[in-house]
């Protein structure tokens, strides 16, 4: 009786376990890599957040609160700037700078601006200010974003941080 070869019987052992795999246990598609995904910095209890998504996964409402167009091609940053535990928190003014970045270069300015959200008169917490910009592109392209926050009598804080987009 003829034996068979050692790395051969290791490649067929392989080959046997991953057609055992299809069928009713076939691998679950890969998660699209574009849903919104939060970049965080802490400096002592000053929490900065930074989220990006497209501006079409926003419901209508959502989208005209924020006063930004939905779109395939259009992606909302929104920056808050709160301080304290989560939960307890207050929002902090701040000014932000933000620019975006293709793989191939090419640079531009994201304008921000403020925008509040609550009852400013019902106490601390209750108000909340965040910043909110869009830029277009052209997916897919993987972005990266840098963002200066300034904050009155603090040291500027910077943030950078990449996303991957698909086709849609």
């Amino acid at each position: 009786m003829h034996s068979i070869p050692r790395p051969l019987k290791h490649a067929t052992l392989c080959a046997a376990l991953l057609l055992s795999a299809c069928g009713e246990d076939a691998p679950k598609p890969a998660k699209r890599i574009d849903a919104p995904q939060e970049a965080i910095t802490r400096i002592d209890d000053v929490t900065i957040r930074a989220n990006v998504m497209r501006t079409a996964h926003l419901n209508e409402a959502v989208a005209r609160g924020y006063g930004i167009p939905r779109s395939d091609n259009t992606l909302m940053l929104l920056v808050s700037v709160r301080q304290g535990p989560d939960g307890q928190d207050i929002a902090l003014p701040a000014t932000i700078q933000a620019s975006v970045a293709n793989l191939h270069g090419q640079r531009r300015d994201i304008a921000m601006r403020e925008l509040r959200t609550g009852d400013p008169g019902s106490g601390p917490g209750q108000a909340l200010v965040d910043y909110v910009g869009s830029v277009e592109f052209s997916p897919p392209d993987t972005l990266n974003f840098d963002l200066k926050i300034a904050r009155e009598g603090a040291a500027t804080a910077s943030m950078q941080f990449s996303r991957e987009f698909t086709p849609e």
